[in-house]
């Protein structure tokens, strides 16, 4: 039975996430900045942290077959690599750059009253769209 009870575990993970967000200062603009700017190590460590502990937590999952909280089996597949995802990322990037936000703490930089990101998930928003509109057409 899935009710709205059952899903709290997430609410409570995107809650903690967030807070980590924040005390980390990774939502900070200036931080994000600074980074650009090649003018501090803080968040190229945060991402090199992050990255480790990604490769150490799909290793992890795939030699002890780590199920999800739902009992289902974590099935990672394979990806191509191709020159559109070079197009992307430098998109990415840019987006990033300039507005000094990346998807993943938009909604805590909403939280701690930065409202005027909303400008910025919006904007993603629309990109989500306008890629998958156009994403038969794009290149392979």
């Amino acid at each position: 039975m899935n009710t709205w009870f059952s899903q709290l575990k997430y609410l409570l993970a995107g809650t903690i996430f967030g807070i980590l967000l924040v005390k980390a200062e990774v939502i900070s603009w200036f931080r994000i900045q600074e980074m650009f700017r090649l003018q501090s190590f803080h968040m190229y460590g945060v991402i090199g942290t992050a990255v480790i502990v990604g490769m150490l937590s799909v290793w992890l999952i795939k030699k002890f077959n780590i199920k999800t909280m739902d009992g289902e089996t974590v099935v990672i597949h394979p990806k191509k690599f191709n020159k559109g995802q070079i197009y992307g990322g430098l998109i990415f990037g840019l987006g990033w750059a300039i507005t000094g936000a990346c998807p993943g703490p938009l909604f805590a930089q909403i939280g701690v009253g930065a409202t005027v990101v909303a400008v910025t998930l919006l904007s993603a928003i629309a990109g989500t769209w306008v890629y998958g509109r156009f994403r038969d057409q794009l290149p392979h």
